[in-house]
């Protein structure tokens, strides 16, 4: 038999039982028992199933299908060879995706109520799922509920304890979905991906913040390359006011190589700042954008230069301002190198930037007259006097210069005259 025999295993193992002759009894309704004696199929019967079944092991669906058929047709008033013919029957469906005809069949087959209990109960289960897929999500958690109630509590499984989270999930009665997965989730040595992230999913609908980031915490040690996990954490404590727990896991993540896109640096840079850390919020945010994570636009540069200044690093803040600059139209960002280059007394270089601000324009009245204002003080100590007379008298013309200007002038004329004398 071939892989593609697999959805009808359980017809299969049901079969085998059935020829065995075994006796079951086990829990019917709950507070009810059920006491089925199993009776075995003739050979007769045994040999036609297993030749259907090597036709679905084919693919051969049709066939199998109308060979089913004929043989409920034979069963007469048999009503335990029926119900066998007709959990075959929905198992051929479910094979080829015709799931209403498939769960049609198998409420025949349990409503027969004559097989045994393994396989009964296995039916029960099986219309639970089909009333999930089928989006009847209350007709999925009564016939899940009564399956629980009929079956050995040692037979239950975890995904049983899944299923019913997820049903209560589309629900949205997220605190039994809860009580659920928790269940599954401690049954398990290993439990899966999706139930931490089906838990993880109520407790956000729940508003559970603080239980959220005890789970993220535990998922970001079972999969630990999941970037997912760790953003989602960061955002929740410091949704929590917890942003230093926030700022030690996105570096992690960061030492991890996780943080890939725009976004992860920024917010990253941002914790920094925040945290009054500007040396490494600068140095994250200029490393994002110097490894082509981060785009390296005028806003981003000057993101990293106003950081770098206010981590006292002057000229790796110039260096940031001068490649905001070049991203830049207007003069502004040369204009705001040029402060900080006069600030340090660098007056060939405040010149080279004063000179490219006024180049480019685009500045309002106060900040042209502030960049004329600093050239002349560039040129006056480059000792080019003119030039920075010139400067000042057009710095004069602007009212937020006016008076500095004037007192610059002023200045010039005693300088020219203690040469003079």
């Amino acid at each position: 038999m071939t892989a593609k025999t697999n959805s009808l295993l359980p017809v299969i193992a049901a079969v085998l039982l059935l020829f065995s002759g075994s006796t079951v009894a086990q829990a019917g309704k709950c507070g009810e028992q059920r006491n089925v004696m199993v009776k075995a199929l003739d050979e007769l019967t045994w040999k036609q199933l297993n030749a259907i079944y090597e036709d679905v092991g084919e693919e051969k669906y049709d066939e199998a299908y109308e060979d089913l058929l004929k043989m409920v047709r034979r069963a007469g008033k048999n009503e335990y060879l029926q119900a066998v013919m007709y959990q075959a029957l929905a198992q051929v469906e479910w094979s080829r995706k015709n799931y209403d005809e498939s769960l049609k069949y198998f409420e025949t087959a349990v409503e027969l109520d004559t097989l045994p209990d393994q396989t009964h109960f296995a039916l029960m289960y099986q219309i639970a799922q089909l009333y999930f897929m089928k989006d009847r999500y209350q007709d999925s958690l009564d016939a899940l509920d009564l399956w629980f109630c009929k079956v050995p509590a040692e037979s239950v499984t975890s995904h049983a304890y899944v299923l019913k989270a997820s049903i209560n999930v589309q629900k949205e009665d997220y605190r039994e979905a809860l009580r659920a997965i928790d269940t599954a989730i401690g049954m398990e040595d290993d439990p899966k991906e999706n139930w931490y992230q089906l838990k993880l999913a109520a407790h956000f609908e729940l508003q559970q913040f603080a239980e959220a980031a005890s789970t993220l915490e535990i998922m970001i040690t079972r999969w630990p390359d999941k970037k997912s996990y760790w953003l989602q954490l960061a955002q929740i404590y410091y949704q929590l006011g917890q942003e230093d727990r926030s700022l030690a896991v996105m570096a992690m993540a960061y030492r991890k190589n996780l943080l890939d896109k725009q976004s992860d640096i920024a917010y990253l840079s941002s914790l920094y700042s925040n945290a009054n850390v500007p040396y490494k919020a600068a140095e994250v945010l200029e490393k994002g954008i110097r490894d082509g994570v981060v785009e390296p636009s005028k806003s981003h540069w000057t993101m990293v230069a106003e950081t770098w200044y206010g981590a006292e690093e002057l000229q790796k803040s110039l260096v940031a301002f001068r490649e905001a600059g070049k991203a830049a139209e207007d003069g502004d960002i040369d204009l705001r190198r040029g402060f900080i280059l006069v600030d340090l007394e660098d007056w060939q270089r405040a010149l080279d930037a004063l000179d490219e601000a006024l180049r480019k324009g685009g500045l309002n009245d106060r900040r042209t007259g502030e960049a004329y204002l600093l050239r002349g003080m560039a040129q006056f100590n480059l000792q080019n006097f003119d030039a920075a007379s010139a400067d000042w008298g057009r710095a004069e013309r602007y009212e937020g210069t006016r008076d500095a200007a004037r007192q610059w002038m002023n200045h010039l004329r005693e300088e020219r005259l203690r040469r003079a004398s």
